[in-house]
């Protein structure tokens, strides 16, 4: 079966409500475009829990903030296509923006507390937000018996998951392991805004949260760790850094002293002009994961 894509909510739904007709389970990949193999890496993900793959490719202008990089960010679609077709995707759903914010446009999901307020939260107002918003109209819009997201938006998924557990949207959110490069960079859409040498120093942030883990997991203090992990990631060019953190694995509440439980760290820091941001699971008694 080969690649079909459709741009309104209407085709959308027929296609889904063919496909539930028959009795076959769905997911649902949600993306911006611009993909690469960490996306691929999902849909095959979805391939493992749904018969049919639906991928939405949306630029959602309500999660960028006025100084970002809405205007710029990578739009390929031709390309994505080929890719989803390769991999076996049944459908692509690629609205504009006036499909999913027509005129008269007038309501908000807001998602407040710890989880929104630190980490992305803090240094992009309202993006958590304008994330909630998009994907609780993705998710409504094609019903999917699960949705796929990936743990380097970490702070995302655990968003999404405690918003459809709120409103009761009959979703499984599924959460992807991180692709990374052979040199461990996260793969990101935003490692394109990469110079060849930023490139070269860009899996410094791995590497850094890859030596705290191993330290933390082994209940090393935490402050001279990162103290360190700052130092390492200013001095290879990374400026500013948004912020290098320990926190709790499923409320994200900061972790200050040592890991006692189940905890990750987190990283975003500016390149060039790109932001780059990524994470390690810290396991005490173990390692990443």
């Amino acid at each position: 079966m080969s690649l079909t894509t459709v741009h309104t909510v209407a085709d959308l739904r027929a296609t889904v409500a063919d496909w539930r007709a028959q009795g076959l389970r769905v997911a649902l990949v949600p993306t911006m475009g611009a993909l690469h193999d960490g996306h691929i890496s999902l849909t095959h993900l979805a391939r493992e829990h749904a018969d049919r793959v639906i991928v939405s490719i949306f630029v959602n202008p309500t999660q960028f903030g006025p100084n970002e990089d809405f205007g710029a960010y990578p739009r390929t679609l031709p390309d994505d296509q080929k890719l989803l077709d390769a991999a076996g995707v049944e459908l692509c759903f690629a609205p504009s923006v006036e499909e999913m914010y027509p005129d008269g446009f007038a309501t908000k999901v807001s998602v407040d507390g710890a989880m929104t307020n630190v980490l992305c939260g803090a240094s992009r107002p309202g993006h958590f937000d304008g994330v909630a918003q998009i994907v609780t109209k993705l998710l409504l819009q094609s019903l999917p018996d699960c949705a796929i997201f990936g743990q380097k938006d970490y702070q995302q998924l655990m968003v999404i998951r405690r918003f459809a557990a709120d409103l009761n949207i009959p979703v499984d959110i599924i959460g992807a392991k991180i692709l990374r490069e052979e040199d461990g960079l996260a793969m990101s859409s935003r490692n394109r805004y990469l110079l060849p040498e930023e490139r070269a120093v860009a899996p410094t942030l791995n590497r850094v949260l890859a030596d705290i883990t191993a330290q933390a997991a082994k209940g090393a203090a935490l402050a001279p760790l990162l103290a360190k992990g700052r130092e390492d990631i200013l001095a290879a060019g990374f400026a500013p850094i948004d912020y290098l953190e320990v926190r709790d694995a499923e409320t994200l509440e900061l972790v200050n002293d040592t890991v006692k439980k189940p905890a990750r760290i987190f990283v975003a820091a500016r390149l060039g002009k790109a932001r780059l941001i990524d994470n390690h699971a810290i396991i005490p008694g173990g390692s990443a994961a």
